[in-house]
């Protein structure tokens, strides 16, 4: 894996407390891009980018159609909207139909980051109950970059890293309380 220049982070049910726990642990001199779907149920971001900045030394912002993705920011997707990365990692939204009965959906968010940034993307499942972004973190798998999964075990509901695993298989495999502190290595040694 070459250095990481993107993070790309999905979870479902139980996601945000454990995003809380992820962001909170996140050195604020990390170099990287951190772009984060997460299933809640909500018509409304805001209030999700708003709970996450108060665990985090990060900028924690709703990604935007054509935004840069920036280093060193939180971007979370946008209710309602599929969240692509482009190769010119500039943001694009679309309503495409649903995936894995979600919009945002992981896979999709994941496959297009996995297509911009190849080896320099770390892609994350944690807590969830579907099997969203197992596919999407195979996709990383395959274009050379570095797959973490949420111990099933540690996780609040355990269906969508079981299901990663079963999928794409794991560069790491660990509780969710040591993913932050892999991160902080790889991304700042």
């Amino acid at each position: 894996m070459t250095s990481p220049r993107a993070i790309v982070i999905g979870c479902s049910a139980g996601g945000l407390t454990a995003l809380e726990v992820l962001l909170g642990g996140l050195d604020p001199r990390i170099p990287a891009a951190v772009l984060v779907c997460c299933h809640t149920g909500s018509s409304d971001v805001e209030i999700l980018c708003e709970l996450l900045a108060r665990h985090t030394q990060l900028p924690v912002v709703e990604a935007g159609e054509r935004a840069a993705a920036r280093n060193g920011t939180v971007h979370v997707a946008p209710s309602g909207y599929h969240l692509l990365v482009e190769h010119d990692e500039r943001f694009a939204l679309s309503v495409d139909p649903k995936v894995n009965f979600s919009r945002p959906s992981i896979d999709v968010l994941f496959a297009s980051a996995a297509d911009a940034y190849g080896a320099s993307l770390i892609g994350i499942v944690m807590t969830g109950a579907n099997q969203d972004g197992a596919c999407g973190l195979a996709d990383i798998r395959r274009c050379g970059g570095l797959s973490i999964v949420q111990d099933p075990a540690d996780a609040e509901v355990r269906t969508m890293p079981q299901a990663a695993l079963d999928i794409a298989g794991a560069d790491h495999c660990i509780p969710l309380a040591a993913i932050a502190p892999l991160l902080n290595r790889l991304c700042l040694s």
